[in-house]
């Protein structure tokens, strides 16, 4: 198992992608801590892995909180002692108006992205480094998406968000690698098969005057691939990249788009 005995804290872990990755390292033999701000789906998460025989603690968390963050990772490390492993998949997509097409956004809708995304990775990497750093070893990953490369209509903040998340992970590793420390960023395409993507898809077929089958086949039409990214290809992507078996990677954008982005 590549994450046996290791100690991974995964901030909005009862979400499609969180839960998704905390099975992937559940399995790879990693001890999870998991947190959200609805404690309900993260402790389902949590007692599903317990089932399965992996050990898994949930809290109810704000990843914007910085008190709350920092307390809540000093008290992981004194626990298991040590972190690890650190992943934020938080998401705002919920808190986003129907319609995000800049001309029509107010300053707040297209700022509410920008700063939750770019706030809760820099106070969550912070309290983990803080930690990782006294051992001089650990992993940290962050979660982009495509348009933060391209340019993708009625996304409103999103976008630059994304892009704002990918120069963070750089500059985090810049500081954190000669201390033992990797920062990685994921960047998956759309995944139908997360609720949030459904919901925009329905959202983007809508404006599109397309059907969501329609909508979704020209989006896979997109990528060399002619499909998108799963989730348990995220999740698995995830593990290796916390495992040793990643040592030389940091500083990066792991490219899950399907081609979709070509580098």
């Amino acid at each position: 198992m590549m994450l046996k005995g290791k100690i991974a804290v995964i901030y909005g872990a009862g979400g499609d992608i969180g839960s998704a990755v905390a099975r992937a390292f559940a399995r790879e033999g990693a001890k999870l801590f998991l947190s959200g701000r609805n404690l309900g789906p993260v402790k389902a998460v949590a007692a599903e892995i317990s089932g399965r025989g992996g050990v898994a603690d949930a809290q109810e968390l704000d990843a914007l909180d910085e008190r709350a963050v920092e307390t809540y990772v000093g008290e992981v490390a004194e626990k298991a002692g040590a972190i690890d492993i650190s992943f934020s998949a938080i998401s705002v997509a919920k808190a986003l108006p129907d319609k995000a097409l800049l001309l029509e956004l107010s300053p707040e809708h297209f700022a509410l992205p920008i700063a939750a995304y770019t706030q809760s990775n820099f106070l969550t990497a912070r309290s983990a480094a803080r930690r990782m750093v006294k051992r001089r070893s650990g992993v940290i990953l962050t979660l982009a998406g495509i348009p933060g490369r391209v340019g993708f209509p009625n996304v409103g903040g999103s976008a630059p968000a994304y892009a704002a998340v990918e120069a963070l992970t750089r500059s985090f590793s810049v500081e954190l690698a000669p201390q033992g420390i990797r920062v990685v960023c994921l960047m998956p395409h759309a995944m139908p098969e997360t609720a949030t993507i459904r919901e925009n898809f329905a959202r983007y077929a809508k404006a599109a005057g397309l059907s969501l089958a329609e909508y979704q086949a020209r989006i896979e039409s997109m990528t060399h691939l002619k499909r998108l990214t799963t989730l348990d290809e995220l999740a698995n992507t995830a593990a290796f990249l916390a495992s040793d078996r990643a040592s030389a990677m940091t500083g990066t954008v792991v490219n899950l788009s399907g081609g979709a982005v070509p580098d």
